[in-house]
């Protein structure tokens, strides 16, 4: 019972057990019981999924409200939203991995979940190291504000280069050092083949298990972005964490339903990027300027209201392929 009791972070060892429980209950869940068969995962069950991860995050919101208060659950649901709107630019990504590799949708899901616990692991250390780092040194939050506010501009002007699998030092090397399967084997990331003179079979990595190294890195490259925008919400280890895997969780499930509709969202990096600016200037503001912090209700509506505002002017705007473009002409009917 002490061990449970234990501070880390600053939350006792049994809080954190409880939120790793969790996700390893979704995960089992998902992957063992409602995708347990490899399906081409439709528009519609990613919606679904992707509303129960939502669902689950925003209940997860009312235990953190009971346990640690009003403020720490917006700073949380704000968290959240900053969180899940920032990885959005991840599925263009995740897509161009998918067809470098030629991966079908039917095992694209398996990736993602795995892909998840690389999250859990990699996310955990970059969010540990930054608490420490803050913790011992505030004045790093304002090297966080003023590159989220950098960041923001850079954006605006579109400043985003494409994100090159091909030439990823990484897989380049993989390519060099482990044997790889020239095919797909199924859902497998590693399969024995027979390799040199004598034929012994020799483990090999699959394209399929590049194409997860692939989906890690990139998640790594954009947590650069995201972990400094959420401590600039909050710098609590707790919040930060749980926000970003419950988000990023709801994210994954509803690919399927956003890589086919990316093209639509033209408005949502304009959002984002104003949202990065509004994070790194309150955050200098209040640090520098002696500016009232806003209150974390006011700060979640701004946020909220810019991002919902980019999506539905988008969704608005390309709700014809080209508007500018002449409709096409009824077919004539033979009198």
């Amino acid at each position: 019972m002490d061990l449970l009791l234990l501070d880390v972070l600053g939350k006792p060892v049994w809080s954190w057990a409880l939120f790793l429980l969790l996700v390893a209950a979704l995960l089992v869940f998902d992957l063992g019981v409602l995708h347990r068969k490899s399906h081409e995962i439709g528009v519609r069950e990613s919606l679904m999924l992707s509303a129960f991860y939502i669902g689950i995050g925003l209940l997860f919101s009312l235990w953190i409200w009971q346990i640690m208060g009003e403020r720490a659950a917006l700073l949380y649901l704000t968290g959240f939203v900053v969180e899940k709107s920032l990885a959005m630019d991840n599925i263009f990504v995740i897509a161009m991995i998918f067809a470098y590799f030629g991966v079908p949708r039917s095992y694209q899901h398996r990736v993602l979940v795995f892909g998840i616990l690389g999250v859990i692991v990699l996310r955990g250390i970059m969010i540990g190291v930054g608490a420490a780092v803050v913790e011992r040194f505030e004045w790093v939050l304002l090297l966080f504000a003023a590159f989220l506010v950098l960041t923001g501009v850079k954006m605006l002007h579109g400043g985003n280069a494409e994100y090159d699998v091909a030439h990823n030092p990484v897989l380049l090397l993989m390519r060099r050092r482990f044997r790889v399967t020239d095919s797909l084997h199924g859902e497998r990331f590693f399969v024995r083949q027979p390799a040199g003179a004598a034929g012994h079979a020799a483990l090999s990595v699959t394209p399929l298990f590049l194409a997860l190294v692939m989906v890690e890195i990139a998640d790594v490259i954009f947590a650069v972005d995201s972990i400094p925008a959420i401590f600039a919400v909050t710098t609590d280890p707790y919040l930060v964490y749980t926000s970003n895997i419950f988000a990023i969780l709801g994210l994954r499930a509803l690919y399927f339903a956003l890589a086919a509709m990316m093209y639509r969202f033209v408005h949502l990096k304009t959002a984002v990027s104003i949202v990065l600016i509004f994070i790194g200037a309150k955050v200098i503001g209040a640090e520098l300027l002696g500016v009232e912090k806003f209150h974390a209700a006011i700060s979640l509506g701004v946020t909220a209201a810019l991002l919902a505002g980019g999506i539905v002017l988008s969704l608005w705007q390309t709700r014809r392929p080209d508007p500018a473009a002449p409709l096409e002409q009824p077919p004539v009917k033979p009198e």
